[in-house]
């Protein structure tokens, strides 16, 4: 599975952020966010930007994490050269 569930594994681990906390803050049941984190199921492309809107409600590094794992170089590399 996809690069989305394992960079938001890493954050939820990594800033002590449950699961249930997440899906709360989401407004979604706390099953999406498991099969997210266990790569059983990717998130949708639509969910990434509320992924992101919900760990900034949560913890601002939190989001900042997510994309950059997520984004990886592309966040990384955001000053144009």
């Amino acid at each position: 599975m996809g690069r989305a569930g394992k960079a938001l594994k890493q954050v939820l681990e990594t800033y002590n952020i449950s699961q249930n906390q997440l899906a709360v803050t989401m407004g979604i049941g706390r099953s999406t966010v498991h099969y997210w984190v266990n790569q059983t199921r990717d998130p949708l492309a639509e969910s990434i930007p509320e992924i992101v809107e919900a760990l900034e409600k949560i913890n601002s590094a939190a989001a900042r994490d997510f994309l950059v794992l997520y984004l990886g170089r592309i966040i990384q590399n955001d000053n144009p050269t």
